[in-house]
């Protein structure tokens, strides 16, 4: 008898792991940032953002983004964005400090909602239920990929944003962020290279949808060392250009993400904490 009922209270745990998230019983009012996946929904009390003026080399970047926020949380026209391009070059923590700044500004009119890659086929029942609050929403998928198996995913979105049947709801716009080399793939014969070529259109024909496209390039020795300072220079920390560059060429690519890989090297041997927290 024990052993039946632990089988069947095991089945109903994994039965409840399988059903969608419930989206309509959380307080949607209540956090600054929510987290969607295959468990449910998580509601945070804080979430991890840099200030704006230390992410550096993406000016252009950074004024769209906060703008098109600005105008979600104000309940005014706002653009679906797609942020593509080099890896580690600020991206989502763009999406991240653009969000935290327009909260700033304006506490409770806006909040973040990152939806986990398993949950994003169920974010239907998610924007649904969303639709009817005053309070504006941005849904935030990280590092979407566009490889083989992707397909449904891709779908799910397009549908979402050219509408369809479903309504959705001015206070609710996607930020979504992909590296350049997942959207573009290579075949090397013919057979790969149609497959190659169906995936590449499927890509696009995602991004088309998007409002607002902005795209991240790999950075120059000077904006790479502009980089490493935003870190150092709160801290109190001095380093060596030239060991500085010698650490993002053996990391094989100058970047956000490796000048604050290094910025924390050169704070550890000083026996400091995180550069990030000096800010």
């Amino acid at each position: 008898m024990d052993v039946s009922r632990d089988l069947l209270e095991r089945i109903a745990s994994a039965l409840d792991r399988l059903a969608p998230p419930d989206a309509s019983a959380t307080d949607w009012t209540a956090h600054p940032a929510y987290l969607f996946d295959e468990r449910g929904i998580r509601g945070l009390e804080r979430f991890d953002s840099l200030p704006l003026e230390t992410l550096r080399g993406i000016d252009k970047q950074k004024s769209a983004v906060t703008e098109n926020l600005l105008r979600l949380s104000q309940g005014v026209a706002s653009h679906d964005m797609l942020l593509w391009g080099a890896r580690g070059m600020g991206k989502s923590a763009l999406i991240r400090a653009s969000v935290a700044r327009v909260q700033s500004d304006g506490p409770g009119a806006l909040a973040l909602v990152q939806v986990a890659p398993g949950a994003i086929r169920e974010i239907a029942g998610l924007v649904a239920a969303l639709h009817d609050h005053k309070r504006s929403f941005v849904i935030f998928i990280d590092d979407l990929g566009f490889g083989e198996g992707e397909t449904q995913t891709q779908f799910a979105l397009r549908s979402l944003l050219d509408g369809g049947i479903m309504a959705r709801g001015t206070n609710i716009r996607l930020a979504v962020t992909s590296n350049r080399r997942a959207i573009l793939s290579r075949g090397e014969d013919e057979v790969e290279a149609l497959h190659a070529g169906e995936e590449r259109d499927n890509a696009l024909a995602l991004a088309d949808r998007f409002g607002l496209k902005l795209g991240f390039h790999p950075c120059n020795q000077a904006t790479y060392l502009d980089m490493v300072r935003a870190y150092t220079d709160p801290a109190d920390l001095s380093f060596d250009e030239t060991e500085a560059l010698a650490w993002a060429i053996a990391r094989g690519n100058r970047s956000g993400r490796t000048a604050y890989q290094y910025a924390c090297e050169i704070a550890g041997r000083a026996g400091r904490g995180d550069p990030a927290a000096a800010r």
